[in-house]
């Protein structure tokens, strides 16, 4: 029996698995269901906190897989139930004090707001939103100022060895290392037969590129993201469908193309 990974999945969570609205993904239930009984591998890789990961890893039963957390700056192992130590976010908010405060103004981060906040801000419940305020590794927030201006922070910031990238909602910052670094890690590990990424924002660009197969997740909620180089070979596919829909249709096409079947489950 051949016990390599058939598939490993990479796949951002809001706006992707999980609907924009309601924070749901009962609409990938199928694509799910026939993952699980090829033996596929699912690496949930988002913004959200090694604790939001956690919950959701356990509830979506895929504690199994290692996650990726705050957009790459973080790794969660599998069946790891314990929180990082959150000396990086620590020295990042550091950082975030030295700016001058002309432009620090205008960035709101999750360290700024209260969990009530955090929750009117995100969507998410007051369990959720606290859940969200526990960083180890990044701070995302809100750019209220000018494009010049933001422009000035970013460079502040550089100077610090500070990176932003820019996702569903918020500007998310840290000290480097993308969905994609960590994605690179995760593959030399289990070292799959076939590998594919899903993403809906400009922080899943590299990680798209980088899978053997990409899939551009429509969300109604913003601006779409620019054509990419591997859509022009097929390497890379838009779904029609938004959220968990598209991310169901996209994943049992995929499955199916690529004629893997029940049983070829990885030991």
């Amino acid at each position: 029996m051949n016990n390599q990974l058939p598939l490993l999945v990479f796949t951002d969570l809001d706006g992707t698995l999980i609907s924009h609205d309601g924070y749901s993904w009962d609409a990938a239930r199928p694509a799910l269901d026939v993952l699980r009984n090829i033996g596929a591998g699912i690496v949930m890789a988002s913004s959200k906190t090694a604790p939001e990961i956690i919950a959701l890893r356990r509830d979506l039963d895929l504690e199994e897989w290692p996650a990726i957390v705050e957009n790459g700056a973080g790794f969660l192992a599998p069946n790891s139930r314990a929180a990082p130590p959150n000396a990086p976010y620590l020295a990042l908010r550091l950082v975030l004090q030295s700016v001058p405060t002309e432009l620090r103004r205008h960035y709101r981060g999750f360290g700024d707001m209260d969990v009530d906040e955090i929750a009117l801000t995100t969507g998410l419940t007051p369990d959720a939103a606290e859940l969200a305020g526990q960083r180890a590794f990044s701070e995302p927030g809100l750019w209220t100022g000018s494009a010049a201006e933001r422009a000035e922070f970013l460079s502040v910031l550089a100077d610090h060895k500070v990176s932003a990238r820019e996702g569903g909602r918020f500007l998310t910052l840290s000290f480097g290392q993308t969905k994609a670094d960590q994605m690179a890690e995760i593959i030399a590990t289990y070292q799959p037969r076939h590998t594919v990424a899903l993403g809906d924002a400009p922080n899943d660009v590299e990680m798209l590129e980088a899978a053997e197969f990409g899939v551009i997740v429509a969300n109604l909620h913003r601006e779409p993201l620019p054509v990419l180089d591997g859509e022009k070979t097929g390497k890379i596919i838009r779904t029609a469908l938004a959220g968990p829909e598209g991310w169901n249709k996209a994943m049992l096409d995929l499955v199916t193309n690529l004629e893997i079947e029940q049983g070829n489950r990885h030991v």
